[in-house]
């Protein structure tokens, strides 16, 4: 039995066979990963109260925590986590309830909180807080706490979003020959 991904309610995560999760994370209850996702080591993503979306080829990397906001009377929709495809989630980042678009980048100990929306192309820099209900618009880097608009991205910048995602598509492999390597004793 694999407790590191593991059903709450009823509810069962969602990971296909072209996903990783490390064994050191841990997925609880009503997620789904996309196709190439990643989830690394002491990385939690519980969604026990509300559902969890990771898109295609999107990293959550480690010590990430992900967790959503419940649904309520007052609040019959709670807040959700939907994150699209080729973002990349940093260590130590923090994402609660909130909508992340395609190709994003979530930099180191960053703080994202409940119904905040950042559109495709942002990069947050790392050590911010976006607060509640804030949107970031798409094509800017944002840093501190809580985060500004800082400047339009560049070319280069851009270009990273594709390509951490497919570094990441490709240590995922490995690190999953590897993990099957070690359980047939090579």
């Amino acid at each position: 039995m694999n407790r590191n991904i593991r059903s709450f309610d009823g509810r069962r995560p969602v990971v296909p066979e072209s996903a990783y999760v490390d064994p050191a994370a841990v997925v609880i209850g009503e997620v789904k990963l996309g196709e190439a996702a990643s989830v690394w080591p002491c990385a939690v993503v519980r969604g026990d109260v509300n559902h969890i979306e990771i898109g295609e080829a999107s990293n959550i990397q480690d010590f990430a925590m992900l967790h959503v906001s419940h649904k309520r009377d007052s609040d019959p929709h709670g807040a959700p986590l939907i994150i699209g495809n080729r973002v990349t989630i940093g260590h130590h980042v923090t994402l609660h309830g909130c909508t992340i678009h395609d190709e994003v980048l979530i930099g180191i100990g960053s703080t994202v909180l409940d119904r905040a929306v950042i559109e495709s192309r942002v990069l947050v820099g790392a050590g911010s807080l976006v607060p509640p209900g804030k949107r970031l618009e798409s094509g800017f880097l944002y840093l501190g706490n809580p985060v500004k608009q800082v400047r339009p991205l560049n070319e280069a910048e851009l270009a990273f979003f594709r390509y951490s995602a497919e570094h990441y598509v490709r240590l995922a492999a490995k690190h999953k020959a590897s993990l099957a390597a070690d359980e047939a004793g090579e």
